[in-house]
């Protein structure tokens, strides 16, 4: 196969011997033995989509679900899951291959991720995923013969074995909630406890009108708004400004009593399509024009990653996602004007996801929990990691973007095959989800076995 040739190379240059890492400054809670991991299985499933999904200009048909189970020394067992995310985490690698191609890229890396970890002594999942990033990442050049693979690409393959090494290493210290896999680092931006989380759902550049308004009258008052769509910068920008005048005028009217004003909120993702603050400064006219400047609460990743540009003048809040990819780029977009900062758990590791939020609390930048088109599962990480985040400016809780339910062709399946099928927790009721004392002490199920995932890599 193809990607034989380029796999090769890298594999030549790893040792299967490893040293305990260093122990870093992010864990240690109490005195515990090295866990080492004997063994791992892998495997994926593709995940239909009800029709494309439209980001940065192109679109996605499925996703694939990346199944890692681990086993350590002593005869723990972990299971985690992941979801590729390629056209959002790198597009050079979405058009460079099909879009089989690029999801098999990613699954390859992740899998290439667990081989690493085989045999490797360990205090922490922090250590050791940041211990085998530098190779990893390599690895992934390699494989897609790019020398500009971006860090989230590599994040994101990461995900399934980060969340396996976080339950591993919770079996093998017998923790059984979330609250206690938190590194005593991060613990200060992660000490709240809600009892609600907004619930903010993905409008695409296609999606139906009519599903938008059942949308506003099931009770939601965030939407997020897809910009970027395909074409020149000029193309684009005409394309945008129409589908934000095509949305605010179909919505006209509608109110809210969860916002301030009584008005619907609007969050804008521009997924780095703009290539300057000129033309940005012309959708912010248009936004203007239509009147619904004042609703817009954030906007998202408007630039590409290598745009420096100082956002502290503009009217809104601009928040980063993509460009997010450790602590030294989180104070990198404080100092360029960013006053919100996008987390992603289930799509960056928990682990980068637990050093990012702490940087961004030492320099007061409010945080929130996006999605990938998380599958039910992987949105319980999320909503763990969003439910001890404090309410978002402007608001009386935080919010949590998540749209599995509007693009997964057999989302009602997946959820009835949730661990904890029939909690109350599970789907948002209205705009909001509930959290009672029941989500808290199941941790959102993450620490049962993830149903049917869970058998594709059971020995047989």
């Amino acid at each position: 196969m193809w990607w034989l040739d380029r796999m090769a190379p890298v594999f030549a240059g790893e040792s299967g011997t490893h040293r305990l890492p260093k122990v870093s400054k992010w864990i240690i809670k109490k005195e515990m033995d090295p866990i080492t991991v004997k063994k791992y299985r892998f495997d994926f499933v593709r995940e239909p989509l009800i029709r494309p999904f439209r980001i940065k200009g192109a679109s996605f048909t499925e996703k694939w679900t990346l199944v890692t189970a681990l086993e350590s020394s002593r005869g723990a067992r972990a299971t985690g899951l992941g979801g590729t995310a390629v056209l959002w985490s790198d597009p050079s690698v979405f058009h460079s291959f099909s879009e089989a191609g690029g999801n098999g890229i990613m699954a390859l890396v992740a899998e290439r991720a667990a081989q690493m970890v085989l045999g490797r002594d360990f205090l922490t999942p922090i250590e050791v995923m940041e211990s085998i990033f530098p190779s990893l990442h390599e690895y992934g050049r390699q494989l897609t013969g790019n020398p500009r693979l971006t860090k989230t690409f590599t994040l994101n393959a990461m995900v399934s074995l980060d969340l396996a090494l976080w339950l591993l290493y919770g079996a093998e210290n017998s923790y059984k909630d979330f609250d206690s896999l938190i590194p005593s680092s991060s613990q200060a931006a992660l000490s709240n406890r809600t009892d609600r989380i907004a619930h903010v759902p993905t409008v695409s550049y296609d999606y139906p009108l009519e599903d938008l308004l059942r949308l506003v009258e099931s009770g939601h008052f965030i939407l997020k708004i897809k910009l970027g769509q395909p074409g020149s910068p000029e193309e684009m920008l005409r394309k945008d400004g129409r589908r934000l005048s095509e949305i605010h005028r179909a919505l006209a009217g509608r109110r809210t009593p969860m916002s301030g004003n009584e008005k619907l909120i609007y969050y804008l993702d521009a997924n780095g399509r703009y290539p300057d603050k000129s033309i940005l400064a012309r959708l912010m006219e248009i936004a203007d024009r239509e009147g619904m400047l004042d609703q817009i609460a954030l906007l998202e990743e408007p630039f590409p990653e290598e745009v420096k540009a100082d956002v502290s003048g503009l009217p809104i809040r601009v928040a980063a996602d993509e460009s997010l990819h450790d602590e030294s780029s989180v104070a990198e977009r404080a100092d360029l004007g960013y006053r919100a900062l996008a987390m992603k758990p289930a799509g960056k590791t928990l682990s980068m996801s637990f050093k990012m939020a702490a940087a961004a609390y030492r320099r007061k930048v409010p945080c929130f929990v996006a999605d990938n088109a998380c599958i039910p599962v992987l949105v319980e990480w999320n909503k763990n990691f969003a439910a001890r985040l404090g309410p978002f400016p402007g608001l009386s809780m935080n919010i949590l973007e998540s749209n599995g339910e509007q693009n997964y062709r057999d989302w009602d399946r997946m959820v009835a095959e949730h661990p904890c099928a029939g909690a109350g927790w599970i789907r948002p009721v209205g705009a909001v989800y509930r959290l009672d004392e029941d989500f808290y002490q199941n941790s959102g199920g993450i620490f049962l076995a993830p149903g049917h995932y869970q058998r594709l890599v059971e020995a047989p």
